[in-house]
């Protein structure tokens, strides 16, 4: 597979934006994909900031596996010393722990506001994060109307706004997504092309539906054959073959037969992807910490 490149010339703007403004910034909340964390972290992200203060939100935790998400919230804790917060920006679940947390990690410049009698300002906050992570419907719900376009594709946003937030305790300032020149690991382009990071285009549909089915044969097999009536699925997914059969069973009972009783592998794909996107096979992540640092089982 050849390397993924996407490198818009917005987000090259937006990076250099964000550079500018970091001057003013307390902390910053970084905004991934609970169903992919680290594939959903730009690796410049760190490099940006220049260490300041972060906290990690998992969004989309209401389409994550609930133990995978724990292992990553522990994973977060335990090798990076960050906060990780579990959260749905659509609901507004958890939305509401965000200001607390945000204002905990800046205690230390509060209580030496309040020694020197000083009345404390509210905590100045960047939110970043990759296209299509969730970002504008975050800072929506956090604004409490809308402010942000919203979209189910990757570039929504495209300029900064200055937000107050609740009753003013947390200023945040919202960024578009910048994704990185290239994906050195294959997988990560893999990965945020099936929840929908990136546009499908750069990937061919059938590529990133055979990447997805053979990760849920192996670590949602029950899921899988729940949601499309499959009595069996194979035993050695190292042959691709056998990976494309199961597509085609899906295609099979999906409708998705053209003339000759062939399936249509560009129909098929796209409705595996749809209802992966859709948390239609129930709640699914698709990758794990590290091994050696993952919880045991």
């Amino acid at each position: 597979m050849a390397t993924i490149q996407w490198f818009p010339g917005h987000m090259t703007k937006a990076r250099r934006q964000i550079e500018d403004k970091l001057k003013l910034i307390d902390i910053v909340i970084e905004l991934l994909d609970a169903r992919i964390p680290l594939s959903s972290r730009n690796p410049m992200i760190g490099e940006i900031t220049k260490g300041k203060p972060r906290l990690v939100l998992l969004n989309k935790a209401d389409l994550a596996d609930p133990a995978r998400t724990a292992e990553w919230v522990s994973y977060f804790a335990r090798v990076e010393g960050l906060d990780a917060l579990p959260l749905d920006a659509v609901s507004g679940n958890q939305v509401k722990e965000i200001v607390p947390r945000a204002k905990k990690l800046w205690a230390h410049k509060i209580e030496a506001m309040l020694r020197k009698g000083v009345t404390p300002r509210a905590v100045r906050a960047l939110i970043v994060g990759i296209p299509n992570v969730g970002k504008s419907t975050l800072t929506n719900t956090l604004a409490g109307r809308k402010i942000a376009a919203t979209g189910d594709r990757p570039g929504v946003t495209k300029g900064q706004q200055w937000i107050k937030v609740g009753s003013g305790e947390m200023d945040l300032l919202d960024t578009p997504g910048i994704l990185w020149p290239k994906f050195e690991d294959q997988q990560v382009g893999l990965r945020l092309a099936a929840t929908g990071a990136i546009k499908e285009d750069i990937l061919s549909l059938d590529e990133i539906a055979f990447f997805t089915v053979r990760y849920l044969c192996e670590e949602y097999p029950d899921a899988l054959k729940e949601r499309y009536d499959l009595e069996r699925l194979p035993d050695d997914l190292t042959e691709a073959s056998e990976v494309v059969d199961v597509m085609e069973a899906i295609g099979r009972k999906r409708g998705a037969v053209m003339s000759g009783g062939r399936i249509d592998l560009d129909k098929t794909s796209l409705l595996i992807l749809r209802d992966l996107r859709a948390g239609k096979m129930g709640r699914i992540t698709l990758e794990r910490p590290p091994a050696e640092t993952a919880e045991a089982e």
